[in-house]
Parts: C-alpha cells; structure tokens; sequence
C-alpha cells in the first residue's frame, strides 16, 4: 500500500513514511493509494470474529508489509484492550459507547495505535522523535497516554487558552516523562496552524524528526474505522437487520472519514450523518457547494470548535470529488449549544441516559435524519465521558456524576504548562527545548 498527498499525487510514501512524515513535503495530507474490499472469507466468520482478528485484518492492508503480523497483532491488541459497548436508547436508536479507555475519549483507539507503530519504526532509530498535537480538548489527552514512556518519543501538546475543560487540561498538562505542553493564545485553528507550519520549516526539518499525532496521521486516523465494525457485529447479533446510519460528532472530520472508510471495505452502512455544533462550515457546504470556513468559536463541545475541519479533503477524496455522490451517503447538520443542553436533558428525562455534549449533538443529528428516514436503525456516537464535561452536564441535569477511576487519579495534580503566543515563539521553544 502506498499513501499519496491529496495536494500533489506525484508524492508518495510507504505506510512508515508517512506515519514518521504526518504531512507530506508539500503540505497535503497523506491518502491511500485504495479502499480494498474485505474478503468473502472475512465476512463469513465476521460475526465471531474477536475485535483483535477484526483490527488485524483491517489494518494488515494498510499497513502495507511495512509491519510483520506477529508485531500488528501485538500493537492491535495493545490499542484494543477495553470495551466498545453498544447500548439502547430506544427501540430506532443506540448510541455506541467509545470512552472506556485510558483517557475516557474515542481518540485512545487512534492515540495508541501511532504511539505503538512509530515506537516500532523508531526502535533501531538513533534519532527521538518529537511528535507534535493540536488539540481542542480530547486528542491532546489520548496522545498524552498512548505515547506515555514510549521510547525515543517526545511529544508536544498545543491547546487554545481557557478553551478545554479542566479535566481536559489536566489530562494534557499532568504526565511528565517525555510529555509537554503548550497553552496557545487563540484557538485550536491557530494550533493546529502551528503544527502544519513547523513540517515546512526548514530550519526544524534540519534540527528535528518531527510527526503530528492529530488525525492528518494516517495512523491516527485509519484505526479509528474499527470501532464500527465493533458496533455493527454487536448490532447484527442482536438482529438489527434495518438500514443503518450513524450519527458521528464532528470537529476535524477524522472520526466520521474513518467511518466511511469502514463502510468502502464492506461495512454495511448506508448513511453517515457529521453532526456539529455552531462551526458549521461542513454544513453550509453542503447546501451551497462552496467551502468557506470561518473562525473557530468557542461552545460547550469543544471539541468540535475546529472552523477548518483538516479531514474533510479526505471524505471528499473518498467519493472522488463527486458532490452528488457524496450526498447520496452522507449529510450534516449544525446545533446550538442551547439545542445541545436541551437534547442533554431529553436524553436523560425520556431514556435515564446521561450523555455528554457531544454525544447530544450526534442525537439531535440522528434525530433529525430519522424523522425523515424512519427505515433506518440509527447510532450516535458518545465520543466522551460526561465527567470530561463535568460543569456543564452536572448544571444541566441537575445531579452529581461519580468521578471514575480514569479520572480520579489526576484531580489532585498541578498542571506544567508553557504559554506562548504565535508560531515565531513556538519555532524557538522546539529549538531550544527538544534539540
């Protein structure tokens, strides 16, 4: 399997390259070279299939010879060790569960599954790694804990200032070992344009081996299709057999992508449904056919306040750059963050379900897609722990949420941080601090 940059298809680079590169020279995000078909063999067994074997099959084309099976299998069970429940909320709708993991966030999958492969490309490496990650409240965490003590690895958070929760924070700013982070004036965009900025700065390529950990990294990104075969195995054994559509909270469009990659090696799935809070640029988008993000603004689901979703050139590669094709399979929608509080409390008040806020955004798009679509059975993501939001869901119900094992270990701590202001700082902070 080769990768190719959706910016310039004559660059090109093995899985390895590309996981060690994040972006290619040019820029572009890097995009396989093809969407293989899941044999006929796998399909048959799927249905008794552990989530191990069904990780390893997924991803031995994508990784492209460039790990051998016996060490896939290890990184994949290592990245798969807790539960992706699916759970009833009513008799059209379910949610799928992805916050059992380490950081309590749907990015552990992908986290742990780039600390392992790059830990791999990097053991007979005598140059560290320095891997760079933006984060508007949950990535920065999960990065946090897959690459913690990882060998030859450093890795530096950037988040915007006062725009995490506090749990957030502290799972960003409280590990030590070979984990930094940055506090940034402004929001994510600007951190996120700091990263991209650093991977075409000569003076760095010069100096250091720098990676992103975001989902422009193909090893982030690509794991993250497991957990819908996850939920459609569990589906399927308890005879669901209706047209299904899932509702994925959006931000920087990584979760929803790796869906539909999930859908093109032979899931069946038959609609996706990117529900965002008020940064609506996917949503105008697909109702004028023009592109125009805007700002980044601040809500009660951060992390989702990405106004330039970096992962949205991939779906659109996915459908060929087909506009019609593309609306076949896939819409978006955009909620306030008073609609988010109100479907938190119908949630809680008509089915005893306590979601957090971005879990509500999926079930107001879910919602709203089966009003108009009642033959299908439909799915939202709950992407977090309700603790990570812990304010705004205990003022909404009006109750007081256990504090989880996860969680509990860190409150006490004091966060390390550094500010800085602008990509000039941040360039002089990775020379002087990672050199």
């Amino acid at each position: 399997m080769k990768y190719y940059s959706l910016t310039n298809s004559y660059n090109t680079a093995s899985f390895s390259e590309a996981v060690i590169q994040g972006l290619a020279p040019d820029r572009g995000l890097y995009f396989p070279e093809s969407i293989p078909k899941l044999s006929d063999d796998f399909w048959s067994s799927f249905a008794d299939k552990s989530m191990v074997e069904i990780g390893v099959d997924v991803m031995r084309p994508f990784v492209g010879g460039t790990i051998p099976d016996s060490r896939l299998q290890e990184i994949v069970a290592d990245t798969l060790c807790f539960d992706f429940p699916v759970k009833k909320i009513s008799n059209s709708i379910s949610t799928l569960e992805l916050f059992h993991g380490p950081t309590m966030a749907f990015k552990d999958v992908g986290g742990r599954f780039m600390a392992r492969c790059i830990g791999y490309f990097n053991e007979k490496s005598p140059k560290k790694v320095t891997v760079l990650v933006a984060t508007s409240g949950d990535t920065g965490g999960a990065v946090a804990s897959g690459f913690l003590g990882i060998p030859g690895t450093e890795v530096i958070i950037l988040y915007p200032k006062g725009k995490v929760s506090r749990i957030q924070e502290l799972q960003l700013t409280t590990n030590g070992q070979n984990i930094k982070a940055i506090e940034v004036d402004g929001v994510f965009d600007d951190c996120q344009e700091m990263v991209k900025s650093a991977f075409i700065d000569e003076d760095l390529k010069a100096r250091l081996n720098l990676t992103s950990a975001n989902s422009i990294n193909v090893a982030r990104w690509l794991p993250q299709s497991l957990y819908f075969f996850a939920a459609v195995q569990q589906l399927q054994r308890i005879g669901i057999d209706k047209k299904l559509v899932f509702s994925v909270p959006s931000g920087n469009f990584g979760n929803i992508c790796a869906g539909i990659v999930a859908k093109q090696l032979g899931l069946p799935i038959s609609h996706f449904v990117a529900s965002t809070n008020s940064n609506d640029t996917v949503p105008r988008y697909l109702k004028t056919e023009d592109y125009l993000p805007h700002p980044s603004k601040q809500t009660i689901s951060n992390a989702m306040d990405v106004g330039n979703p970096s992962n949205f050139i991939r779906i659109q590669s996915l459908y060929n750059r087909d506009f019609n094709a593309l609306k076949k399979e896939f819409s978006s929608r955009a909620y306030s963050d008073r609609k988010t509080k109100e479907a938190l409390a119908e949630i809680y008040k008509k089915y005893n379900y306590i979601a957090d806020p971005h879990g509500a955004v999926g079930y107001l798009g879910l919602q709203n897609f089966l009003k108009e679509n009642p033959e299908h059975y439909g799915v939202f993501l709950e992407t977090a722990h309700p603790i990570k939001f812990r304010d705004i869901v205990e003022e909404t119900l009006s109750l007081e949420l256990s504090i989880p094992a996860q969680i509990q270990h860190i409150l006490d701590k004091t966060p390390e941080k550094t500010s800085l202001s602008g990509y000039e700082a941040f360039k002089e902070y990775l020379l002087s601090h990672t050199a």
